[in-house]
Order: C-alpha cells, then sequence, then structure tokens
C-alpha cells in the first residue's frame, strides 16, 4: 500500500510493526526537514503516530504543554502529544489539514480526519482488519470494494484484543461549519462599513500567514480570478517582509483569459512568475492521467484537474507548498447558481446552501485540489477554509452576500482589498477553471471526438452500480478511464458529484 501513494511523499518512508497495528508513512519534507521523520514515537516507545498535512497551531499547543519534551520539532508531533495528554476529544484544538493515525503497544490508538476534510482518508473494514489510506489507489484490488471515504471531523479507535477489533468506535469531534451565531455588531437591514472591511481584510491575511509557515519555499497558484489574486497579495507582503520574492504559477492556453490576467496580477505584485502554455495536444496527453489521478469523473472536476496536473508539475520544481484560492466562492456566495436560483434568494436559505457547500468540499474541489497537487509530492494549502476565517465570513449576515442593490457577487470581499487587488481583477466576473484556462474547450472537442468513434463502434455506455447515474456524454467518456483503475470502487461510498455535469 505504501509504494502506491510514495508520490504523495517522496522524501522519505518509513514504518513500524506493532502487535496489533502496522503504521506506514511518505513523507514530504515541510517542517522540521532533517528531523521530522515518522512515525514519532512518545518517550517510551509505547506510542507512535503517523500524520498528513499541516496543523498550522502547533506552537501554540506546544505552549500548553511545557512538562513534554518534544522530540521534534514537527507539527505532527503536538498533535500527538496533545492527544497523548487529553484524549482524543482534545482534536477539537488542532487548527489545520490533517489525517493522523496514532496506534499504541497496548492495543489503543486513533484514527482522525480534519473537520472538513482537506486532507483525504479512506478505510475499508475487512473482518478483523482495517485498513486506512490516503488515496484509492493504495487498496489491493480484491480490497477495493470495501473502501470507504473516512468522514471528516471524525475520530476512530479501534476495539482492544479480545473485542471486535474492527469495528472499533466512531466519535465526531468537530463540525466542518462551526455553530454560528451572529455577533450583535453586525446590522443585516444595513451595509458593511469600513470596519467591516477592515476585519475581513485582517482575519485573511492572518490566515494567510498562518499558511505560509514552512521551512521550505511557499508558492501561489494564480488562477486569474479575485480568490487566488488576494492570496497572492497578502502572501508577496509576508515574503517580500522576509527580503524574498514570492513565487506564483499559472496556466492556460495561449492567450487565455487565465493566462492573461494572472500575468497582469503577478505583473502588478512583483512576484516571480512561472507559466505553463500546454497545446491541444498537451492536454489531451494529461487527460487519461488526469482521472487516475484525482480518482474521479465528474466533469466539472476533471476539466480543472487537467491544467491543474500541469502546473504542480512545474511548480514542484520551484517550491514545494503552494496557496491556493479554494473556499471563497463557499464563504462569499461566488457561484451563479445561488444568486439565480430563487430557492436561495432568502438569507437563510442562503446561509444553509453556504453552509451546505462547504460540508461537500472533501469529495469535490478539495479532492482535486490535493491529489493533483500531491500527485507530484506537492502540497496545497487553503487559507480561506482556515477555522477562524470560516467562524468570522459565514457570521456575516447573509443578506451582504446577496446579489442587487448595485451589488455584483462577492461584493464585499472585494472592497475589502481594493486597495490591495488590480483593479481589473478586483472586479473581473467568474470563470470555471478548466474554462478560463482554454482546457474546457479543449477536452469538449476531445470528448465529442470519443462519442463519435464509440458510436461508430456500437458500444454501449457502461452502467454504474449502486444508482449511481452518468448524466452526460463527457461523464460516460471519463467514467470509461475510471474504471479502468477503479472497477472494484463503489462510487456511492467514495466520491461526490456536482449538481450538473
Amino acid at each position: 500500500m505504501l509504494a502506491r501513494i510514495n508520490h504523495r511523499g517522496p522524501d522519505d518512508s518509513g514504518r513500524i510493526q506493532l502487535e496489533t497495528a502496522w503504521l506506514g508513512h511518505q513523507r514530504l519534507s515541510i517542517m522540521d526537514v532533517t528531523g521530522g521523520k515518522q512515525p514519532i514515537a512518545d518517550e517510551t516507545e509505547s506510542a507512535y503516530v503517523v500524520g498528513n498535512g499541516e496543523i498550522y497551531n502547533h506552537e501554540d499547543i506546544r505552549d500548553t504543554l511545557s512538562e513534554v519534551r518534544f522530540a521534534t520539532d514537527s507539527d505532527t508531533e503536538s498533535a500527538f502529544r496533545l492527544v497523548l495528554r487529553d484524549g482524543s476529544a482534545a482534536l477539537y484544538e488542532v487548527r489545520g489539514m490533517f489525517a493522523l493515525a496514532m496506534a499504541h503497544t497496548d492495543g489503543h490508538g486513533v484514527v482522525a480526519r480534519d473537520p472538513i476534510g482537506i486532507k483525504p482518508l479512506y478505510w475499508a473494514r475487512l473482518g478483523n482488519v482495517t485498513l486506512f489510506a490516503s488515496e484509492l489507489r493504495a487498496f489491493d484490488e480484491e480490497d477495493q470494494p470495501k473502501v470507504e471515504a473516512f468522514p471528516p471531523g471524525y475520530v476512530w479507535s479501534p476495539g482492544l484484543p479480545g473485542t471486535d477489533v474492527a469495528e472499533g468506535t466512531m466519535v465526531r469531534f468537530a463540525d466542518a461549519v462551526p455553530v454560528q451565531v451572529r455577533p450583535a455588531r453586525y446590522a443585516p437591514d444595513k451595509s458593511w462599513d469600513e470596519a467591516v472591511l477592515s476585519q475581513v481584510r485582517m482575519v485573511l491575511s492572518d490566515s494567510v500567514r498562518r499558511h505560509m509557515m514552512s521551512d521550505v519555499p511557499v508558492g501561489v497558484f494564480l488562477s486569474g480570478g479575485l480568490d487566488s489574486a488576494i492570496v497572492a497579495a497578502v502572501a508577496a507582503k509576508v515574503a517580500d517582509a522576509k527580503g524574498e520574492r514570492l513565487p506564483t504559477f499559472a496556466v492556460g492556453t495561449e492567450g487565455s483569459a487565465d493566462l492573461l490576467a494572472a500575468r497582469a496580477v503577478a505583473e502588478y505584485l512583483g512576484t516571480d512568475h512561472h507559466e505553463i502554455i500546454p497545446t491541444a495536444e498537451d492536454l489531451e496527453e494529461a487527460l487519461d492521467e488526469a482521472v487516475t489521478v484525482i480518482e474521479h469523473f465528474d466533469p466539472a472536476l476533471v476539466r480543472s484537474a487537467v491544467p491543474n496536473l500541469l502546473l504542480a508539475r512545474e511548480a514542484v520544481k520551484h517550491v514545494k507548498v503552494v496557496l491556493t484560492g479554494e473556499g471563497a466562492d463557499e464563504l462569499f456566495a461566488g457561484y451563479s447558481y445561488v444568486h439565480e436560483d430563487p430557492a436561495f434568494a432568502t438569507p437563510d436559505a442562503l446561509q444553509a446552501e453556504l453552509v451546505r457547500s462547504i460540508e461537500t468540499l472533501h469529495e469535490l474541489n478539495l479532492q482535486r485540489c490535493d491529489r493533483t497537487t500531491m500527485n507530484y509530492g506537492l502540497e496545497a494549502r487553503v487559507p480561506f477554509l482556515d477555522a477562524t476565517v470560516m467562524e468570522e465570513m459565514l457570521a456575516l449576515p447573509a443578506e451582504w452576500k446577496l446579489m442587487g442593490e448595485g451589488r455584483t457577487e462577492k461584493q464585499l470581499l472585494r472592497e475589502a482589498f481594493q486597495d490591495m487587488v488590480l483593479d481589473d481583477i478586483l472586479w473581473r466576473g467568474k470563470e470555471q477553471f478548466g474554462d478560463g484556462s482554454g482546457a474546457g474547450e479543449v477536452l469538449a472537442e476531445l470528448v465529442e471526438k470519443e462519442k463519435a468513434k464509440e458510436g461508430a463502434q456500437g458500444a454501449e455506455a457502461p452502467a454504474v452500480e449502486n444508482g449511481w447515474d452518468l448524466r452526460s456524454d463527457e461523464e460516460i467518456a471519463y467514467y470509461r478511464t475510471w474504471f479502468r483503475t477503479f472497477s472494484g470502487v463503489k462510487p456511492n461510498r467514495t466520491l461526490g458529484a456536482f449538481a450538473t455535469a
């Protein structure tokens, strides 16, 4: 299993065999590059941990554990030691993206996934054995029918020897979106003022700074849109304060809207900018790989995954970490459907939809974001989905996020950063990444060619078990590719889908 996900952590490999557990880890060295090898043990070598992700408040956690003698400067060890002292409920205090597995020599242990599901985790319960891995590809073919997505925000503890070890106990330690109480200082019947804009700017800027925590170079993926431009603007200031120049990366076909917009952002901010300009042939060659890498066949994900994959392959030559703009549309109602559908026309309905969309991100955009980058040993971070950011931004009155009365979508966010983002980008309309990069048009043509070829051969559309309907010719084409690698996987247990194909 470990060898099949070597791409996620090409820097090192570690494993430990205990009486009732086996832990393995492929390391991408970002924090404590020389000393953070995993598995990490406690001082008595009776408990071990492996982890994928980043704990952004690990220094704060260490401050509360003054009695502990840490073996490393790794952020993973901070979460490990906290759970050893206070139990798995303490995972609520951990801020970051993570999938963690801890095992004790006495048979105790826990496995947990961050509340939003930024980092992936799957499991398969096979009689008296339970397997965990970061990707579907890690599991043996004969085990794939039993694989399920491990739910975000949950911690699992195995049954002790002599009991049903595989069954164990599942407990939710945190919700994806914290329960919100609208602060009294916000009056929904009035518009926002400079104090609100300043608060939005401060909270998001602090998150970007925290997400730049690293002992290795950090860059930004520029899509040419508002969200990544905001991240880049803040990150460029952080880098400049260190006497460094921020690396940025963009992808798009020659003359595509996203490429030109990203170029303008980079020039405005003075970043060390890198561009990937794929041809139609490049996109075609990457298509099958993209479907396999993201482990999904949803058309919207595939369209954006193809250019993302090419971008990650270039970026990893320069950095090990990139920041992205994922999550902003869910927090600020950036998608057109929430403004066009009357079902979301009221503040309460809009708020409920924003929360729902965040709760399903782990099986859609976050899955694509994680897989395309980690396929090349590159870590993507999402500062808009920081717990504090979500708490603050979802506490803003939903009325302020509705369009109308001279407001465009994400009006409040745009105004908050109007002094930091180039005007043409600040007020640029939203485009889907796959479309703005030029990849969508190329892939649509490929699908039509494939459809014509299949029709000439008399091939029937494949059926998907468990009630999953293929909704378009494009989805059928991608499913054929997906099926070649994941024929045993049950999509309704492991995947999610956008509302339309």
